[in-house]
């Protein structure tokens, strides 16, 4: 018996087609992009496009996780690879300026410049605690460098994380206007310089493999992707 299949198959490549939708999105942020804009540079129709992937919303939550996965994964491996709070966060913003500015895609961060003005409260709070993840892990990181004497004792764990956080999103802004990847990377490389000196000392110099072992115990909550 010959069991016939049910709607007409799919004529397009789904995951070329998520490329084209996050390229949109990266672009023109989640509020203006509409599902016409959506339909023409995914080369597809609007009853194609809410049968493979739902609605607006959900297309852009797929893209968000998807962007989480390989654009923005460079966060997650500097969290994992380094052994340390300054090297994770350094390496991380290193890279942004790198990332925020190469050819081939938009400039910036996905999930910081689709934000901008967005007024969907569900969209805008999942982007948010996004981002409020990336500062968590942050902060968990810094805490887990001073108590292995990698920063000085009386360092502000939480003030540092969004001071770092901060400049993420200023460097992701300041790539949307045209800075360059030496510009952003100057503002990294200003941005390490003022977090406290190292621990003097013997502390100091065993600070690196006592926070990596601490690392090794204790699996590292690493950044939700790159917005911070």
């Amino acid at each position: 018996m010959v069991t016939r299949q049910r709607g007409r198959p799919r004529s397009f490549d789904r995951l070329t087609a998520l490329e084209q939708a996050t390229m949109a999105f990266w672009e023109h942020g989640y509020e203006t992009t509409s599902v016409a804009d959506l339909t023409r540079v995914m080369g597809i129709s609007a009853p194609s496009l809410y049968s493979a992937f739902g609605d607006k919303r959900t297309l852009f939550e797929e893209v968000v996780e998807t962007y989480a996965g390989s654009y923005g994964s460079y966060g997650n491996r500097a969290f994992t690879e380094e052994p340390t709070a300054r090297a994770a966060i350094g390496r991380l913003l290193r890279e942004s300026a790198e990332l925020y500015t190469e050819p081939g895609h938009p400039r910036g961060c996905l999930m910081i410049s689709a934000a901008v003005n967005c007024s969907t409260p569900e969209v805008e709070e999942a982007l948010r605690a996004r981002r409020e993840a990336n500062l968590t892990s942050f902060e968990d990181r810094i805490r887990r460098g001073i108590e292995a004497g990698e920063l000085p004792p009386g360092t502000d764990a939480r003030a540092l994380a969004r001071f770092s956080g901060a400049v993420l999103q200023g460097m992701s802004q300041q790539a949307r206007d045209g800075a360059t990847r030496e510009d952003l990377a100057a503002v990294a490389e200003w941005a390490m310089s003022s977090w406290p000196a190292a621990t003097p000392g013997q502390d100091a110099a065993e600070a690196p493999e006592r926070a990596h072992a601490q690392a090794r115990e204790k699996a590292p909550e690493t950044p939700a992707g790159r917005g911070a």
